[in-house]
């Protein structure tokens, strides 16, 4: 019975994309992704995340050892590279992840529509903090892009970078937007008006169930 393929994940990617340019031992990888920044997409604050993500892959046989590691004074490293089934897969997950947006579920939309549990002056002042972050982030990514640009960084190499200044932008916009609104009066709720609401939103009663078949 042919592997598994583990479930696509952002970290399991790129480790398929660093052993694609050459074998190399978890450590390594894991310096690379922060030399390369790469931490600011893949998350590997936890310290076991790529050696658990190695290791389903390797079950998978998408990698496998290719050779032991042992330096003077130093634990020994175990070398992985990629196999035929692992490059077979990273085009493929790269093709599904370029063509089809992924459905995701980050919590801002889940903040967003649970913002009726709060006055709107709260709802208002915590916005303008999000408001803040985001500039503060767009700052950064600003500094960054002049940093490689002053290096040479080709365009390619910084692209990820770009896209997600792209959303800071917009979403910024769309946050001072709605931040006005609230301010204005413009939208605006109280316990009185949402208990309405809620009332006329109240499916009505079909009467009792009818009774199961069977």
């Amino acid at each position: 019975m042919a592997p598994r393929t583990p479930r696509r994940s952002p970290l399991a990617v790129q480790i398929l994309l660093l052993l694609a340019e050459r074998p190399m031992h978890a450590y390594r990888m894991q310096r690379m992704i922060r030399d390369r920044r790469k931490d600011r997409i893949v998350n590997i604050a936890q310290r076991n995340s790529v050696y658990q993500t190695l290791d389903r892959l390797l079950r998978a046989e998408l990698v496998e050892v290719a050779d032991r590691e042992r330096a003077a004074g130093r634990p020994e490293r175990t070398v992985y590279r990629l196999t035929g089934p692992g490059r077979g897969t990273l085009d493929t997950w790269l093709r599904e992840m370029l063509t089809a947006p992924a459905r995701e579920f980050p919590e801002f939309p889940v903040a967003l529509a649970s913002l009726a549990h709060l006055a709107p002056e709260t709802a208002a002042g915590y916005l303008e903090l999000r408001c803040e972050a985001l500039r503060e982030r767009i700052g950064e990514a600003d500094a960054d892009a002049g940093n490689a640009r002053a290096m040479g960084l080709p365009r390619l190499f910084t692209l990820e970078d770009e896209y997600q200044r792209a959303l800071a932008e917009t979403e910024l916009r769309w946050v001072e937007g709605l931040v006005d609104d609230l301010r204005s009066g413009r939208l605006t709720w109280d316990a009185a008006w949402l208990e309405e609401v809620a009332t006329r939103l109240e499916p009505e009663d079909s009467g009792p169930e009818a009774p199961e078949a069977g």
